[in-house]
């Protein structure tokens, strides 16, 4: 390599070829001494700038060196690493959570229930409600499965990352989506950092898989926000720690059975020492009756004392059924359908008043949160409802005096019901009567009378206060 670059030769005009200048190749070809002198301070500063950088990572490499042995150094005075057993509270991936069996039934508790509520539309008009028949994104949401499944993959993605983020695949003449297909939240990223303008919370930026995405495709659904903030809460992410103390003592729990836990019980000579192949004798026959399930007899001489299950592994048991109950707690789901303890001891009149606490307290609010966020997807003046009743499971006695309830105000006519159980209306529109029973059949009905003022009845009257005495 050249350091300084001069030419040798004095070249004339009609010489040609390149030459070598510094690290260039230029035409020699009606070059000045300015020109000549301007490439080597070009040269020459490329070369000092790759020397600068060199020192540059020479310097961070030492400076990371003794950071990272002062880290080490501070770090070796406490408990050695490989004591302890490992440590707590740290991020917790989903597909690692839903090896806790509270978690997985929390999820399908919520996403099957959701999904098998029929879902209605339907038009608020000056005379009332009208249903319609379900449109397109009802009917066909998505290129795989039916509305059932399209349901069940937005809870789940709400359940497990706290959002369902969809992308609006399809469109109909007049704009409204007609399928929309729910995304791995590992492939969305929201910025909504910013104070004001693009990246804000009023204006976030969306992006799939890296690409920007048009706000207008997105369909978010989330489950519990905070202010500021366009996502929600993720329930793993937030209660990492405890997922990870549940997971802990199931792993553990694990790797006790796995590598043989405790003898299931000990089998002793009270009168005398028995050598190894006697005990190996011993020891299998004992084996292959308890595998057997045979009874076992034996002399006065011998001592069989079954092993329970131990106290820690208990304290363990413990533990899970408590991370259980969080777990419950966090979803809203009863903690005795997931291997939780409730508070106390409950009782409940019948199936159905299960169904309808669990229905009050648990789906309802999920079902406001999709009932929401599906609705703005519709015309304006229309709405998606849960049809929650058809969750609750009756009785045909209790079944069949609900119905003739209703058709004893006129709030269903017997064709309506006959098609609640399946069979055809009745001929010639004998059915579609609404007309109460009561004035159908000639009666007269009087409305309720309110008492007046004149009315002296001894057990009712006023009680004036002290102040209006004065």
């Amino acid at each position: 390599m050249k350091w300084w670059p001069r030419r040798k030769t004095v070249r004339r005009d009609d010489d040609a070829g390149p030459v070598l200048v510094g690290d260039t190749w230029m035409d020699a070809r009606g070059r000045t001494a300015s020109s000549w002198r301007a490439t080597a301070r070009a040269t020459w500063g490329r070369r000092l700038g790759l020397a600068v950088r060199g020192v540059r990572e020479v310097g961070r490499w030492v400076v990371g060196v003794e950071t990272r042995g002062a880290v080490e150094r501070r770090a070796i005075t406490s408990v050695p690493w490989n004591q302890g057993g490992p440590a707590l509270g740290g991020a917790v991936s989903v597909d690692r959570a839903l090896r806790l069996a509270p978690v997985f039934a929390a999820g399908r508790i919520l996403a099957s229930n959701l999904a098998s509520a029929p879902l209605r539309q339907f038009r608020e008009t000056r005379d009332g409600v009208q249903q319609l028949p379900l449109s397109s994104l009802f009917t066909s949401p998505s290129a795989q499965g039916n509305l059932h499944d399209w349901i069940k993959r937005a809870v789940t993605s709400m359940v497990y990352r706290g959002n369902a983020v969809g992308y609006v695949t399809a469109r109909d003449f007049y704009g409204f989506p007609t399928m929309v297909e729910w995304l791995p939240m590992d492939w969305v990223q929201v910025l909504d950092s910013m104070p004001y303008g693009r990246g804000s919370f009023v204006n976030p930026i969306w992006y799939v898989l890296g690409n920007e995405a048009d706000p207008a495709d997105i369909v978010h659904i989330p489950w519990f926000t905070l202010p500021g903030k366009v996502l929600g809460l993720s329930p793993i992410g937030a209660f990492a720690s405890m997922a990870s103390t549940s997971l802990a003592a199931q792993e553990y729990m694990e790797a006790w059975h796995a590598t043989g836990g405790v003898p299931p019980g000990t089998f002793k000579n009270t009168s005398k020492k028995v050598d190894q192949k006697d005990a190996a004798v011993i020891k299998a026959r004992l084996v292959e009756a308890i595998k057997s399930r045979q009874p076992i007899v034996h002399g006065s001489d011998w001592d069989y004392e079954a092993i329970t299950v131990p106290a820690y592994e208990a304290q363990f048991i413990a533990t899970l059924k408590l991370g259980a109950t969080q777990i419950a707690a966090i979803y809203g789901v009863p903690p005795e359908l997931i291997g939780g303890e409730t508070g106390g001891s409950m009782s409940y009149s019948s199936p159905a008043q299960r169904e309808i606490e669990l229905i009050q307290l648990t789906l309802r609010p999920w079902m406001s949160t999709l009932e929401s966020h599906l609705s703005m997807l519709t015309p304006r003046g229309q709405c998606v409802r849960f049809d929650s009743d058809s969750l609750i499971h009756l009785d045909p006695l209790t079944r069949w005096s609900m119905y003739e309830k209703q058709r004893l105000i006129g709030g269903a006519n017997v064709d309506e019901i006959r098609n609640r159980e399946n069979m055809p209306p009745l001929p010639d529109g004998q059915g579609q009567d609404y007309t109460p029973l009561p004035i159908a059949a000639g009666a007269s009905i009087a409305p309720p009378t309110i008492r007046s003022a004149d009315d002296e009845d001894p057990r009712l009257r006023l009680v004036r206060e002290e102040r209006d005495r004065a």
